[in-house]
């Protein structure tokens, strides 16, 4: 479905090329889940961006392919690829009151995407978006419908970005943090939500977030993000239980759950500045098993299993 091949995107800032995201690639199969997991600041959500060309100035992609159903996305006119936004791949962003326009209603919204893409007259378009919002359980679809973003909870507000992206029938949808500003309750549903809609809609999906219990819960495959690379990347099950790279270890084993009384085990330090990434391995500065190569210039990625692979040092056959 979508086939991610060393995708890099740079800022060019004050003479100075910095590197977001770098040599990322990875694919997600048709009716699967990939999550995407790292820390805040990462670059999960600007792979998403990159994948939909929606990076903006200073930033660019300056090299790689994202081929989708057999395209290459970045190689596409503006024209193309506007055709594939909405239609082909949707994105469901992190941030709903600021993803929603706050002066036209939500049904109006839902009916846009639809219009714009020519996949339905103005009548029948507000009757889909109608049938959209029951599809994603808002309860009294056919009222709600002309509610303005600031009359919805947030989690009514999800579920409209949902029945947004879901409006065209794409293929793919990227949801970027889709729980992240919701309550731990609202969140459960939300998530129970895209797996039905993935289920009920044959999609595929790219599932972006920062909390591993959502990646187990949801995800068929694993992808590990690192300032800007990935690290590691696998079956959901086997990346859990046995973690190859230092920094995914260190993120399952810094996950609540312990012995009452005892302290949470943080990771030391914290992600460094695009302006002053390491010349090697990102995270050697912070790993507890830093070999002398890891100071000098980034692992390669190895193969350690069934569709699981690493870049680090600890797993290099060569070296």
């Amino acid at each position: 479905m979508l086939e991610v091949q060393r995708l890099t995107t740079v800022f060019d800032v004050a003479g100075r090329v910095l590197r977001a995201v770098d040599d990322v690639s990875f694919e997600v199969r048709k009716g699967e889940t990939l999550g995407l997991v790292g820390e805040s600041g990462s670059g999960k959500s600007l792979t998403a961006y990159s994948i939909l060309r929606l990076v903006q100035p200073p930033g660019r992609i300056s090299s790689g392919r994202v081929l989708f159903e057999g395209r290459d996305l970045l190689a596409l006119p503006e024209r193309e690829m506007r055709k594939v936004r909405g239609a082909g791949i949707a994105l469901i962003f992190q941030e709903p009151m600021t993803a929603l326009n706050p002066v036209f209603t939500v049904g109006d919204q839902i009916a846009e995407a639809m219009l714009v893409h020519g996949l339905a007259t103005r009548a029948g378009a507000k009757r889909r978006a109608v049938e959209l919002l029951d599809a994603v359980r808002v309860a009294e679809p056919d009222r709600r419908v002309r509610d303005y973003p600031h009359q919805l909870s947030g989690g009514m507000r999800q579920r409209v970005l949902i029945a947004m992206a879901l409006a065209c029938r794409p293929s793919l949808v990227i949801a970027d943090e889709p729980t992240t500003a919701l309550d731990v309750t609202i969140q459960a549903q939300i998530l129970d939500l895209l797996r039905e809609m993935r289920e009920a809609f044959d999609l595929s999906m790219l599932l972006i977030s920062h909390d591993l219990g959502i990646i187990a819960g949801s995800a068929d495959r694993i992808a590990v993000m690192y300032a800007g690379r990935l690290v590691e990347q696998g079956p959901v099950r086997d990346v859990f239980r046995s973690p190859a790279h230092p920094y995914t270890k260190a993120l399952l084993a810094s996950i609540p759950g312990g012995a009452t009384g005892r302290r949470l085990k943080a990771i030391e330090g914290s992600v460094p500045p695009l302006t002053e990434l390491p010349r090697g391995c990102a995270f050697a500065p912070r790993c507890p098993d830093a070999l002398p190569q890891c100071q000098r210039e980034p692992p390669m990625s190895t193969g350690i299993g069934p569709g699981h692979e690493v870049r680090c040092y600890l797993h290099d056959r060569q070296e």
